[in-house]
């Protein structure tokens, strides 16, 4: 049975309980990308948001139809192809594929329905047709025009005032101001489509109304997307599509904050600010991405700066730690007994271990609290490395730290985190980081060898020697009866 929770409506400001249109399911749809170039670190933070709470609700025994839309004819599509002398079309489906490649990288899970413009032209027009029918949109000049002031409740989303608008389209034969494009007349060597109003192509706004029309319908449970997006995207988009339908549109509205630059701006192509997400991942695991974004509340402002990456890598490398600590650990007797015999800090991984999921639903129940959440799990798992330190922990500790073991794989199954093991998250670190420390894997490896050599020798000064050469290029060398092994400093 799918559980109750608790959500931020960005149309009411409030928190309230959601309520399904129908019984067990959630109709969601998320704004995509205007393709035109690599989705950056700002994109992907709307991207592994909406990844995670799919994945949590379908945890929690929903069944989400999940929509995500291409914008895939647009202003900036165009003008990107002609700097390139390019096809436009070609364009936006080279970046398409670039989209699929980084979304696979980040190891996203795949929307149930990608529409694209380009394949939703009858319905695009079709709503445009029935706006003008209803006196809703007129043409003019050879575009057509949605009438904002013929929808009573414009600005209830954003909160803003109709009379103080003006719409970003600034072109002659436009009643109001505040009016927008819903079909744009043809410009010569510009794609465009026939339609009743001449050939043309759609403005933006009207694509999102028509898609999630055809796949969610008229009336459907969340929208999401950028807190960018509220004004004038999606206030539009309420617009027209309850114009057009007579019906209420989305239920609920969830918006995910900006990252912001130190210096307060958000980031963006325009600001030449913008790191890929490609250039990212060349250098640290994806899942560095996922818990540097997870960390906060999916609402706040994100601050970036280059320490973000590694601090987030640091934060995943502690939870890597706590799991192995307490895998390596063995016992078969009552874990109270252990805990009465191992005192305070056995005591302590026991008890946030066997609360922790009561907690983490907690959390997450109350508008996808993930910043909570992951604050629950880092608290353990330094109380799981705290206790691994304990003589008796590694022969006695299994049946303490089951719980903790637990919370992992629900952290794994329910956000998509700690996905990998042990050996895998090391052999990923080690691979990107050293990429980024400018080091060869074969350089490192000749440095042990040639210390490991040195000890045989019983040459202790040059095996000191070369730790420190080691140490300084950011390699922690961890000597055990097993040999000798290393690993990149987080």
């Amino acid at each position: 049975m799918a559980e109750p929770f608790k959500l931020y409506n960005t149309l009411s400001k409030e928190n309230e309980d959601f309520k399904p249109i129908e019984a067990g399911k959630v109709g969601l749809y998320v704004c995509g990308m205007t393709v035109y170039d690599h989705i950056h670190v700002g994109h992907a933070r709307a991207m592994v948001t909406f990844d995670a709470f799919v994945r949590y609700l379908r945890h929690r025994n929903w069944n989400v139809h999940f929509v995500r839309n291409f914008t895939d004819v647009d202003d900036k599509i165009i003008t990107r192809a002609n700097e390139k002398n390019q096809d436009p079309f070609e364009l936006a489906q080279y970046y398409i594929d670039s989209f699929h490649e980084d979304t696979d990288a980040l190891g996203l899970i795949q929307p149930d329905a990608e529409p694209r413009v380009t394949t939703s032209m009858d319905d695009i027009i079709e709503m445009i047709a029935k706006l003008v029918d209803k006196g809703h949109a007129y043409q003019a000049d050879g575009s057509v025009w949605f009438s904002v002031k013929t929808h009573n409740a414009y600005g209830k989303l954003s909160r803003q005032n109709v009379d103080e608008l003006r719409s970003a389209d600034e072109v002659s034969g436009k009643q109001d101001a505040a009016d927008f494009a819903l079909w744009k007349i043809a410009k010569e060597g510009e794609p465009s489509w026939e339609s009743p109003w001449g050939n043309g192509r759609p403005g933006w706004h009207i694509e999102c109304s028509a898609m999630s029309d055809k796949l969610l319908g008229a009336n459907f449970d969340i929208h999401g997307g950028g807190l960018d997006l509220v004004f004038p995207h999606h206030e539009n988009e309420i617009a027209q599509s309850e114009c057009a339908n007579s019906a209420a549109y989305a239920n609920y509205w969830m918006h995910n904050g900006l990252l912001t630059m130190t210096s307060g701006q958000k980031m963006g192509k325009s600001l030449g600010n913008v790191i890929n997400v490609r250039e990212a991942l060349e250098t640290f695991p994806a899942e560095t991405l996922r818990i540097y974004y997870l960390q906060n509340h999916y609402r706040s402002a994100l601050p970036w700066d280059e320490n973000a990456l590694p601090e987030a890598l640091g934060m995943l490398a502690r939870l890597y730690e706590a799991r192995e600590n307490a895998q390596a650990m063995g016992g078969q007797e009552e874990a109270q007994k252990v805990v009465d015999d191992c005192g305070e800090e056995a005591k302590e991984v026991f008890e946030l271990g066997t609360t922790f999921q009561a907690r983490f639903y907690e959390a997450m129940d109350s508008d996808f609290g993930t910043g909570t959440s992951l604050g629950y799990l880092f608290r353990l798992a330094r109380a799981v490395n705290r206790f691994a330190g304990h003589k008796k922990a590694k022969k006695r500790g299994g049946p303490v730290v089951a719980p903790a073991l637990a919370a992992f794989d629900l952290m794994r199954d329910a956000l998509g985190l700690m996905q990998m093991s042990s050996a895998e998250f090391h052999a990923e670190v080690k691979a990107k980081r050293l990429v980024a420390l400018g080091l060869e894997p074969s350089t490192i490896e000749g440095l042990i060898e040639e210390r490991t050599q040195a000890r045989l020798n019983k040459d202790w000064g040059k095996a000191d020697e070369l730790r420190e050469t080691l140490e300084s290029k950011g390699i922690m060398v961890m000597d055990s009866r097993d040999g000798v092994t290393w690993r990149v400093k987080l």
